[in-house]
């Protein structure tokens, strides 16, 4: 039986399958299924095992599932990492009586997998896709989870939303610190972004933009003008390592495709106030440009994880100036 993801996350008792599959490419989605399976059987002994480690032993396996103890509360099995090759022990276990819970979790799994098609057809298994979220999912969790919260507004929803890139196990973060910072349930814009870090954080955003889509202008005045925290060094790099790393994914889908649409293919996907920006920087980058700054990203952080006395701000300035002129580079 298919599922849909939204109707389970909203009552996940109504899994009545013993064989049940999370598989998907939202980490974020299929970790609150995890969770919400444990909550729901705090008595049980859950059971957390890789594919790999049970195909290298079945026999151990076969004997954890099915060998019982008077003493013994009833088991949970999660079982992570899963693709087609365990389809024949699942066929094995399918077929046995007082099969305990079997929770699989797998990645992206196309239509051509076995393991998904299996549990497709079948009426008595489970399965729900976990596809990426996007502005409207999210938002949902944030009203959700914000209930009884005054100052939700439309603005303070898309900073959250945007400060977490579409990623719901950050979202998830971000909402247990604004839970836990604004006690009196008032939610302030300005407290908003110190806490998410975003004051710090936009001035940079704006410089390694400008720097990515190579206007040379922009990228002086800011280096001029923005101040770098020396504690978010490490943190200013990740940032344009990310980026490189979605300009990487979109020229290598942009192969088979237009630009736009390959854009329109990323997953997880870009935020809707990012497409433009980031439209502009894919058409200045090729996968050979952006191997030579992906490679200096990662020298300078090695200088600036061994080398305390240098001056890290200066480092990253230099990175972005190089990024900067690259961009113009045929």
């Amino acid at each position: 039986m298919i599922y849909k993801s939204y109707l389970l996350e909203e009552n996940i008792k109504s899994i009545n399958e013993n064989l049940f599959l999370f598989y998907g490419e939202n980490l974020g989605l299929k970790n609150d299924f995890r969770d919400k399976i444990k909550k729901l059987n705090k008595t049980a002994l859950i059971k957390n095992l890789d594919q790999e480690e049970i195909l290298a032993d079945e026999n151990k396996f076969f004997n954890e599932l099915f060998n019982k103890s008077l003493f013994e509360d009833k088991k949970i099995f999660l079982i992570n990492q899963t693709n087609d090759k365990i389809l024949k022990l699942i066929q094995e276990i399918e077929g046995k009586e007082s099969t305990p819970k079997i929770f699989l979790f797998s990645e992206l799994l196309d239509k051509r997998s076995k393991l998904r098609n299996y549990f497709e057809k079948s009426n008595k298994l489970g399965i729900v896709p976990c596809y990426a979220d996007n502005e409207v999912s999210l938002k949902k969790i944030i009203l959700s989870k914000l209930e009884g919260y005054t100052g939700l507004s439309s603005q303070n929803i898309n900073i959250i939303i945007e400060n977490c890139g579409l990623n719901r196990s950050k979202l998830n973060n971000e909402l247990n610190k604004i839970d836990t910072f604004f006690e009196n349930k008032i939610i302030d814009t300005n407290k908003l972004k110190t806490l998410l870090n975003l004051k710090v954080n936009d001035s940079f955003e704006l410089l390694k933009d400008q720097a990515l889509i190579g206007d040379k202008s922009k990228t002086n005045k800011l280096i001029n003008d923005t101040i770098l925290d020396n504690e978010k060094n490490v943190f200013y790099l990740n940032v344009i390592n990310q980026r490189l790393k979605k300009l990487l994914e979109v020229t290598k889908i942009a192969k088979n495709c237009s630009l736009d649409d390959a854009i329109g293919k990323i997953k997880p996907p870009i935020f809707w106030k990012d497409k433009p920006i980031f439209s502009l920087q894919a058409r200045k980058w090729n996968i050979s440009k952006i191997k030579i700054i992906l490679d200096e990203t990662y020298k300078t952080e090695l200088k600036i994880k061994s080398n305390s006395q240098i001056s890290q701000g200066l480092l990253i300035k230099k990175l972005l100036v190089d990024i900067c002129c690259l961009a113009n580079a045929s």
